[in-house]
């Protein structure tokens, strides 16, 4: 028997999943509605502990420097919350040793900052700042069973939800976000209330992350933030390495490896994989240390979009964002700065004078995803066995982006021009600006010689789990 929870104020929202995306687009419907409601299956209990529905939460995350300042901007005097935690902020160039190819990028002072937090440790501090939001309800603890629409189907005017050892109930509602993640169920509920689902691209990128932590017994980052060696077609294995909250010495390392080639999860086998990265820093660092846990392994087969932008019908009084419209490729750090975006188009929507509707959200939504899915999806498609469609376009871009990265090994200005990109707080044609060719050209002339050579995937036997 389903019951009915009416509505306490003038209108109400519902958001579904308590995400960085959820909470996010909780923070910014507070402005705009009497009361929303913040459903999750998860407990929620606070702290900055790894929760069930955010399996990648127990491994590296990056907030890039758009994140960051869109979040700082909803939250203001977040970063100085988490330094105060223990978190170490940096310049985004400046104080992150990266790597690409085995080649270090010139350190630049950028002007934008990284946060080395931890997933749990930043959703953490999100969470409590939505949490205090006087309009918002939360509940956890619940399973999310479906949309409830209208007589014809047209509008969504609710959700029914079921708490943990109760009974199902319906949370009526004006406006009912997704912020479920790359699970959503959206594309099912579609097709169930007669719509068609929306189309997806695809690129197979195989990829899996092994993470542990340790005290070290020595410090080798010195003023640095991070250590980086980020995994490129040359060199396909990666390491995020960074100090974390929690003691003296305390670290975490995820080394990645895609297509197949996976760290191993025993402990041997993981020190073994770092040792075959491209620097020996990382490697050099932990094999003294002490391990505080066992490697954990999570599996990322494909980042998925989903083109809602180009569906012809939509049920008004429902949307969609973060994940669950476009799950992309961890490794690039994207996923929390692109919800953050997408939190923007709807302060954006909700603020202006002609109605919300889905087809003008989902238009926005659909350019906020443009650049960082050509960043990530085309720098997947680098690597001969990724799955996806490529195209000239595709081919060019990392050819050049390949040779950047290689000149800006001698050239602080590339990296600026580079980590910018990245960081998306410039398009990615930026790159392409003709003093930055010119840049590019210049090296390729005066070292002809100089050239990323291919290494074998590992120096030792490391095995495959």
């Amino acid at each position: 028997m389903t019951a009915v929870n009416h509505r306490r104020g003038r209108d109400r929202a519902v958001v579904l999943g308590a995400s960085m995306a959820g909470l996010l687009a909780a923070r910014v419907l507070s402005e705009s509605h009497d009361e929303v409601v913040l459903v999750d299956r998860d407990s929620l209990a606070d702290g900055a502990v790894a929760r069930r529905g955010v399996p990648q939460g127990r491994h590296a995350h990056g907030l890039v420097a758009q994140g960051q300042q869109i979040l700082e901007g909803l939250f203001p005097g977040l970063t100085d919350d988490l330094v105060r935690a223990g978190v170490r902020v940096g310049d985004f160039s400046g104080d992150i040793r990266w790597y690409f190819g085995g080649r270090r990028m010139r350190p630049s002072r950028s002007g934008l900052l990284s946060l080395a937090a931890s997933r749990p440790v930043l959703e953490d501090h999100v969470r409590r700042r939505v949490f205090a939001i006087a309009q918002v309800t939360v509940c956890s603890g619940h399973s999310i069973d479906g949309l409830v629409t209208d007589r014809d189907g047209g509008r969504v005017v609710g959700v029914r939800v079921t708490p943990d050892g109760g009974e199902q109930t319906t949370l009526e509602s004006d406006l009912v976000v997704d912020a479920t993640g790359k699970g959503s169920r959206t594309p099912v509920w579609l097709e169930e209330l007669g719509y068609e689902r929306p189309t997806e691209d695809r690129v197979g990128i195989r990829l899996a992350y092994t993470t542990r932590h340790y005290r070290l017994n020595s410090d080798p980052f010195g003023e640095d933030i991070a250590i980086i060696p980020a995994a490129t077609p040359s060199h396909p294995r990666g390491a995020f390495f960074y100090p974390v909250p929690g003691g003296e010495g305390h670290v975490q390392l995820s080394l990645t490896g895609v297509l197949g080639d996976h760290p191993p999860t025993d402990p041997e086998g993981f020190t073994e994989f770092s040792r075959s990265l491209p620097i020996p820093d990382i490697h050099d660092a932990i094999v003294d240390a002490e391990p505080l846990d066992e490697p954990t392994r999570i599996h990322y087969p494909a980042s998925v979009r989903r083109r809602y932008e180009d569906l012809r019908r939509f049920p008004e009084g429902f949307l969609v964002l973060g994940d669950a419209v476009c799950s992309f490729n961890p490794v690039y750090a994207q996923g929390m700065t692109v919800a953050a975006r997408e939190a923007l188009s709807l302060r954006r929507h909700l603020r202006a004078a002609e109605p919300l509707t889905a087809a003008r959200f989902f238009r926005d939504v659909g350019r906020d995803v443009q650049a960082p899915w050509e960043l990530a999806a085309g720098a997947d498609l680098g690597y001969p066995g990724a799955e996806g469609r490529r195209t000239l376009k595709t081919r060019l871009a990392n050819a050049y982006t390949s040779r950047l990265q290689r000149a800006a090994e001698h050239d602080a200005q590339l990296s600026e021009a580079f980590v910018r990109a990245a960081g998306l707080v410039a398009p990615p044609q930026s790159i392409m600006r003709p003093n930055l060719l010119l840049r590019v050209a210049r090296n390729a002339i005066t070292r002809p010689r100089e050239r990323v050579v291919p290494q074998p995937p590992h120096r030792g036997a490391v095995p495959r789990h």
